[in-house]
């Protein structure tokens, strides 16, 4: 069975010392389908690859190890009738075929059973069939797979009615009583609250700002306002953020609607969330890349004929291990990472493409999260400023150490976790 393919970019319809980051948190913001707490979710920023031991270790054994049963989604797919590959096992990739090679991954890693659940867009009505339910209720943890979030709205929201069918209901239902609810890329977005990202780049989402709804043009930056399923509420998710350069529209998101607090979730990479939705909600990171927490709590937004521009907010890089308390705003950096006292003497790098623009055929992924490193890294420099690629008109934002950042290293000479690092962002 091949790999479902790497999707577009965008999401569409993507020590034990404590830091405390700028203060207390405000009540998490509650969202239709509140999960009451008591299971887990682990979300992944896309990406996943198969020999992902830790990853799909983690979500069999929070389904119950060697007993574990897990349901397949993958209704973010086009079914096979808009598949032309559809009969051929090598180059399909359609939610049957997608659903398939999940489910052997999951019997690979360790599960006892892996069933696909057959919920896609030709199989709507299935989302109500009572046989489904029974099947659903035989799970221990279901997986969403990726590709249009949107679809997920259609199969399980019962689209514009924005409202649970019977077998999200029973997914809602089993969480609530323990289960384990993974997904990846547009199967970790569909986690969200109000105001799911459904597309967009980071430049023209700075230029031109958010609007509801969902847009053909895949560079508009779109969210629905009733968002997804409300597993996680206490901030807005993206996904594949530094491989594609969402920071940017992640951000502009966040302050257009009201959020204070993104999780931005890198590829191959989880985010494992403990009791959602609870006061005692805490997150784990699990992976080689990261998790970053965008802070906006403290940020001064501006726009008018100078454009549009935000000041003070606050980037944070959480790396494997760290672990992350959502009503404290608390960072823990891994028991093995100590706080790196930057002696490097290199200027950081210049930087052009900040947000790895898909008009760059040059740019480099995880471009905003290696400059950030690299001044982190030095000593020479408490700042620096980094451009977009496009200049008509180009926005500048400028990285700045100040009260309340660290670095900390594994290796004790690369900082790998950032904690508190301020961003700027203006209209040049």
């Amino acid at each position: 069975m091949r790999v479902p393919p790497r999707p577009a970019r965008r999401a569409v319809l993507t020590c034990s010392i404590a830091l405390v980051l700028l203060g207390a948190a405000p009540a998490a913001q509650a969202g239709p389908g509140h999960a009451g707490g008591t299971g887990s979710l682990v979300l992944i920023g896309g990406g996943l690859k198969a020999d992902n031991k830790a990853v799909y270790g983690e979500i069999v054994k929070r389904a119950g190890g060697s007993a574990a049963r897990i349901g397949v989604i993958t209704a973010a797919s086009v079914p096979e009738s808009r598949d032309p590959n559809a009969g051929d096992p090598a180059t399909c990739s359609n939610s049957a075929c997608n659903g398939a090679y999940y489910v052997g991954l999951f019997k690979k890693h360790g599960a006892s059973e892996a069933q696909w659940i057959p919920l896609d867009t030709d199989h709507v009505a299935n989302s109500d069939d009572p046989a489904v339910v029974a099947q659903v209720n035989s799970m221990t943890g279901f997986f969403f797979g990726g590709g249009d979030q949107y679809r997920y709205i259609t199969t399980l929201l019962r689209g514009d009615a924005h409202e649970d069918s019977a077998v999200l209901a029973a997914i809602r239902a089993k969480l609530a009583r323990g289960a384990v609810v993974a997904g990846s890329s547009a199967g970790a977005q569909i986690a969200s609250g109000p105001h799911m990202v459904s597309g967009g780049e980071s430049y023209e989402g700075l230029r031109d700002g958010s609007t509801p709804g969902y847009f053909a043009d895949p560079a508009r930056l779109g969210h629905i306002p009733r968002g997804g399923f409300g597993f996680l509420t206490s901030g807005l998710i993206d996904t594949h953020t530094g491989a594609y350069g969402r920071e940017g529209r992640a951000y502009r998101l966040a302050a257009d609607t009201g959020h204070d607090r993104v999780y931005a979730l890198e590829e191959n990479t989880a985010l494992i969330v403990d009791a959602p939705g609870s006061r005692h909600e805490r997150m784990t990171v699990l992976g080689p890349q990261g998790v970053a927490v965008l802070d906006l709590r403290r940020t001064l937004v501006r726009s008018g004929d100078s454009g549009w521009g935000l000041r003070g907010a606050r980037y944070s890089y959480l790396t494997d291990d760290d672990r992350y308390h959502p009503h404290s705003w608390t960072a823990y950096p891994a028991t093995d990472k100590r706080r790196l006292r930057a002696t490097g003497t290199s200027a950081v790098p210049a930087n052009h493409d900040v947000f790895h623009s898909s008009a760059n055929p040059a740019g480099t992924p995880y471009s905003f999260r290696d400059t950030a490193r690299a001044l982190g890294a030095t000593r020479t420099q408490n700042s620096a400023k980094s451009t977009t690629f496009e200049t008509d008109p180009q926005f500048t934002v400028t990285f700045t150490k100040g009260a309340g950042f660290s670095a900390w290293s594994g290796d004790g000479t690369s900082p790998q976790t950032l904690l508190g690092l301020r961003i700027d962002v203006a209209r040049s």
